[in-house]
């Protein structure tokens, strides 16, 4: 019950007691026919005074008919109409107000049906305008948002619309707002919340993504695999023009691999050759001295 109500009671009892009391004081406990027109005439000032008050909250406007004609806007606070003659048909909420709206199996410009859930945020800046110029604007602005999302999705390509939610969002604000603003109605903005696609168009969009990283990395791994190539070719190089250097890179590998406690090093003759070892007994030599100073590396201090 409205604060209007409340008070308007409380000024109706207060008005029948003050007659009741004044009946009393005039005529005593003998009060007949003088009593009773007194109290009749009390309660009909406190019936009129009652529903001549009215109070309005901060945040609403109430719109005054006088006749049928479009009399004043009152609020917010206290005020008084005349009773019968005055009508209060609206009682306008100036706060912002959400709205939440649907377009359900729409189609976008690329023949893909989709579920497209949003929310408007709108606040009525002319309460006169939205009360005489439009039959119920509450209803009136959910079904223009409606429509205004169905052209936009019709206009939007699906990969667009999925990827561009606020340039969607702004066309969206523009378009309600224009057909709104007759009705004293200003759209703050529009937030679209999601948007649904068919199940199967879901597995086809995850296994094209799943391709395009594939191939992605196919893409990457082959660039890496080229720029290893041109640093071996650019080795090489170097490696041809100076024999001492690679002598030295062949003994540190295989003194790397010897170093690792491998059992078995395979290692071709020619190289052996080349690094100058002195054959098998030279490789032998070098293992068994990798060997003990494998062993001292591990043998704990006393």
């Amino acid at each position: 019950m409205k604060t209007t109500n409340y008070f308007a009671l409380l000024i109706f009892f207060v008005i029948l007691g003050v007659g009741v009391g004044i009946t009393y004081l005039l005529y005593g406990a003998q009060a007949k026919t003088e009593g009773t027109t007194i109290d009749v005439i009390f309660f009909l000032i406190a019936l009129i005074v009652s529903c001549s008050i009215k109070i309005a909250d901060q945040w609403e406007r109430a719109v005054v008919l006088r006749l049928g004609g479009f009399h004043s806007l009152r609020g917010p606070g206290l005020f008084f109409i005349i009773p019968v003659i005055d009508t209060i048909p609206y009682w306008i909420d100036t706060r912002v107000i959400t709205s939440s709206f649907t377009a359900e199996k729409t189609l976008t410009k690329d023949t893909v049906p989709v579920d497209v859930d949003a929310v408007l945020f709108w606040k009525v800046l002319d309460p006169r305008k939205a009360a005489l110029d439009v039959a119920d604007y509450k209803s009136a602005i959910n079904w223009a948002s409606q429509t205004a999302l169905r052209d936009v999705i019709g206009k939007t390509m699906l990969s667009d619309m999925l990827e561009g939610r606020e340039k969607i969002s702004n066309q969206l604000q523009k378009i309600i707002d224009e057909r709104t603003e007759p009705w004293g109605i200003n759209v703050i903005s529009v937030e679209v919340k999601d948007v649904l696609i068919p199940p199967a168009l879901e597995d086809a969009m995850s296994m094209q993504a799943q391709a395009e990283r594939e191939r992605q990395a196919r893409v990457i791994l082959g660039d890496s695999e080229r720029q290893v190539a041109q640093k071996f070719e650019e080795a090489a190089r170097s490696y041809a023009n100076n024999p001492t250097a690679l002598h030295l890179r062949a003994m540190n590998m295989l003194y790397e691999g010897l170093k690792s406690n491998s059992t078995i090093v395979i290692v071709p003759s020619t190289a052996l050759e080349t690094m100058q070892l002195g054959g098998l007994a030279g490789l032998t030599s070098l293992t068994m001295g990798l060997s003990k100073e494998s062993a001292a590396a591990v043998q704990p201090k006393i």
